[in-house]
């Protein structure tokens, strides 16, 4: 687990704003909004991030039966604020076995969504089909939101990607097959709209996607 902010891109060392600069640099991006390091799954880590946030923070609400928060993070900077977000969850696979899915909401160009996805960054919008249909549809803070497939991907999941709040939305998910969950009815909630029903999150261990 890293102590230290890192590329939302590559995952690379950044160098923290100084006397010559007064932005996040990464050596192969350039200037970015770091990926602060991430912290077990709990009510106290994800109100760090819902406090921070300039983008949505999307969470499944109510979760998929048997499924469970397994972690948050977020890049940004105390100056920025939050600028992608990442929530992680896990459960009961829709064919067996364990399925996760990761929710990104990012501005354009932060490159977090594109990192966990597996393909070349930042932004989805090159790998959409906006002339075909929507692969899937669902409720975002309530409204209608569509999702293509994002082309590219590697085999070992599956990626769907739109729009929502006017930030990109990013949904990943292991193994591929567990991307049938998005073709269920799935409503997200903002976290940042959310009320006390937070402290009721069932929280599992740490996801090791969001340390990929």
């Amino acid at each position: 687990m890293r102590g230290e902010p890192s590329c939302p891109r590559c995952g690379g060392r950044v160098r923290a704003p100084g006397l010559f600069a007064d932005s996040w640099h990464c050596d192969a991006h350039g200037t970015v909004h770091p990926l602060q390091p991430v912290v077990p799954p709990g009510v106290e880590a994800l109100a760090v991030v819902v406090n921070r946030a300039r983008v949505p923070v999307w969470m499944p609400w109510p979760l998929p039966v048997g499924w469970l928060f397994t972690g948050v993070s977020y890049a940004g900077d105390d100056r920025s604020g939050g600028r992608a977000t990442a929530v992680a969850c896990s459960g009961p696979g829709p064919l067996g076995g364990v399925g996760e899915l990761l929710l990104v909401a990012e501005e354009p160009g932060v490159g977090l969504g594109a990192r966990y996805a597996g393909v070349d960054g930042p932004d989805p919008g090159p790998r959409l089909r906006m002339d075909e249909p929507p692969r899937t549809k669902l409720l975002a803070a309530g409204r209608p939101t569509p999702l293509w497939l994002v082309s590219g991907a590697p085999d070992d999941r599956a990626v769907f990607a739109g729009e929502a709040l006017g930030s990109w939305l990013w949904a990943v998910l292991w193994p591929q097959e567990s991307g049938l969950l998005m073709y269920d009815e799935i409503v997200l909630t903002d976290l940042r709209d959310a009320g006390a029903e937070v402290d009721l999150l069932p929280c599992g261990a740490l996801s090791p996607r969001l340390l990929s």
